[in-house]
């Protein structure tokens, strides 16, 4: 696999555990037959325990049962599942980073000991509710509000694109308190079953098909005040399990190039016209000699980034530009890849294509590439362009 400076030579035992563990559990258990779950727009729900049992979900937070990889491990644990697909890649991070992180950081110990436990082996989805049929790119603008009665939260709201909803057995919603003068955004913990609570699919999407996609319905939505977490008030809740996210995206990115790389690369030495192999041409050369050069450069970010969290000096803007950068490296590269493969490259024997699909959605969500631009701009200009 593609590591053209060494980087993981640098790898302590525990991040090689997890890299090959997590890159033989692809091979076997995702690449034979993820093809055929992309075109009928069906997740292999089958490896959802699958993957609890390998400690696949959030397995950089301690306690309760997780074990508390480092950030690197973490990381490349998404790379080499976003090298299947990037709807397996987003399964595990939806559930590590934006469910199982907010409670573990935000959660009352009841919480954490009724639903990371679970939650960490499979045997329960969750799903997390932020965006809304009218706020994507401003989530601050959300229209979702519980209010105080008795002893109990009502709520009422709808949310969309929502990863995992059709199949989740708990939702970390994000709406407005109206009981508090205030209004303070909080997080509700709703288990989908409640009364008043509905996950519809969205079907027909040309992109992240082998990924379960749905809405969260919230109509008089009765959930106990003991359902709220505790521990966080304002946009910082869900802007700080976004940073989660992301971080781990910009992982994930990776490891789709990297494949689409490694297909391209074994397709040109392989495939002959004109009497020999194609990569013997200079434009074949010179497409892999890129795509190379690209993918090692996000990767430098990746890792320096890896080191930055450890030593808890990485920010939210240090997560957008590794996001940004990277996800727009492996759109890019991904579509030179399948340019590479000719009229194969648009048959799902082949993985290019479906990841180039795949990744115009990871280029909008977690933060669109437009946002994440400004974020940066703000940083390094002071002045917000989005206010």
């Amino acid at each position: 696999m593609l590591d053209y400076v060494g980087l993981e030579g640098d790898l302590s035992e525990e991040e090689r555990m997890v890299r090959d563990t997590a890159r033989e559990f692809v091979e076997k258990e995702i690449k034979p037959d993820i093809g055929q779950h992309w075109i009928d727009g069906t997740f292999p729900k089958d490896i959802i325990t699958k993957l609890g049992e390998l400690g696949f979900y959030a397995p950089n937070l301690e306690g309760y049962g997780l074990p508390g990889v480092s950030e690197k491990a973490y990381g490349l644990l998404m790379q080499e599942l976003e090298a299947g697909d990037s709807g397996l890649r987003s399964m595990a991070s939806v559930q590590g980073a934006l469910v199982m992180y907010p409670l573990h950081a935000f959660g009352s110990e009841e919480q954490k000991e009724k639903w990371l436990p679970d939650l960490g082996m499979g045997e329960a989805v969750g799903c997390f509710g932020l965006t809304e049929p009218n706020h994507g790119s401003d989530p601050s603008s959300m229209e979702t509000y519980a209010e105080k009665d008795g002893d109990e939260y009502v709520l009422n709201g709808n949310k969309t694109w929502i990863t995992n909803s059709p199949i989740a057995d708990v939702a970390i919603v994000w709406g407005r308190d109206r009981s508090d003068d205030e209004t303070p955004v909080r997080g509700f913990v709703v288990p989908t079953e409640t009364d008043g609570v509905t996950t519809n699919k969205i079907d027909e999407k040309l992109s992240l098909r082998a990924s379960i996609t749905g809405e969260i319905s919230l109509n008089n939505a009765r959930i106990p005040e003991e359902n709220v977490l505790p521990g966080v008030r304002g946009m910082k809740g869900p802007l700080s399990c976004l940073t989660q996210a992301r971080y781990g995206i910009a992982w994930g990115a990776i490891g789709a190039a990297r494949d689409c790389f490694e297909t391209a690369r074994e397709y040109a030495t392989d495939r002959e016209q004109f009497g020999g192999p194609i990569a013997r041409f200079q434009l074949q050369q010179q497409k892999l000699a890129e795509m190379a050069t690209q993918i090692t450069l996000a990767q430098l970010l990746a890792h320096r980034l890896a080191d930055l969290k450890e030593r808890g000096e990485m920010t939210p803007q240090h997560v957008s530009m590794a996001k940004r950068n990277n996800v727009r490296m492996a759109r890019d590269q991904s579509r030179i890849a399948r340019e590479m493969l000719g009229g194969n490259g648009i048959v799902a024997d082949y993985s290019p294509m479906r990841h180039m699909a795949n990744l115009e959605t990871v280029y909008t969500y977690e933060g669109t590439h437009d946002i994440h631009t400004l974020v940066l701009g703000q940083d390094l200009t002071g002045i917000a362009a989005f206010e």
